[in-house]
């Protein structure tokens, strides 16, 4: 079982929000038969593998192995990650996009990058895991409480330009068998529940 899951296939992520579905996948972060889910969920053993065909067949669950008991065999299905992403790249043409926004400064820009983000690791995820290699990220998470406003725009003006100084010193456009690297770099009020 991957920790977490990209989807970014329409289909993949219709099956993945159908609420019934949802439900069924949420239950299996253990393995468990359709007659053990049914009595989770509140539906027939019947109606729990119609669900579950259709989770399987857009690899969102798993055969986990089989149980025998009194002459009969029930397949044991497990959810094929912890947790699931639904990529932008779903929505296609409709998906997010920094390109399309002009204003650096606004929500929507920070959302789209976000959006950007989550389609592109994702696809190079993907690639990684079908070659079985790992894919080289780096991620900075921080909470930081500022004063006040003047404080926030001296940090951002130091921010931007200790990043400044450090891509102009490390980067070489011209590097035989470099690889270029995107770095995102963002700030927003913190959500009430993660201040400290």
């Amino acid at each position: 079982m991957l920790d977490l899951d990209v989807i970014d296939d329409p289909a993949r992520a219709a099956v993945a929000l159908d609420p019934v579905k949802r439900r069924i996948l949420a239950e299996l972060s253990e393995p468990a038969s359709a007659a053990a889910l049914a009595g989770r969920v509140g539906l027939t053993r019947q109606k729990v593998n119609y669900h579950l065909r259709a989770l399987e067949e857009h690899q969102l669950v798993a055969p986990a192995g089989e149980r025998h008991w009194g002459g009969l065999t029930e397949r044991l299905m497990v959810a094929s990650a912890a947790s699931f992403v639904v990529s932008p790249a779903a929505l296609g043409s409709l998906g997010a996009d920094p390109e399309r926004n002009p204003d650096r400064l606004s929500a929507s820009y920070l959302i789209a990058l976000a959006a950007r983000v989550v389609r592109e690791v994702g696809a190079l995820w993907r690639e990684a895991r079908r070659q079985d290699k790992r894919l080289a990220t780096l991620s900075l998470d921080s909470v930081i409480r500022f004063r006040s406003a003047a404080e926030r725009a001296a940090f951002t003006r130091e921010l931007s330009e200790a990043v400044a100084g450090l891509a102009a010193r490390y980067h070489d456009e011209s590097a035989p068998g470099g690889r270029s690297h995107r770095l995102v770099v963002c700030a927003y009020p913190a959500p009430e529940a993660t201040k400290s």
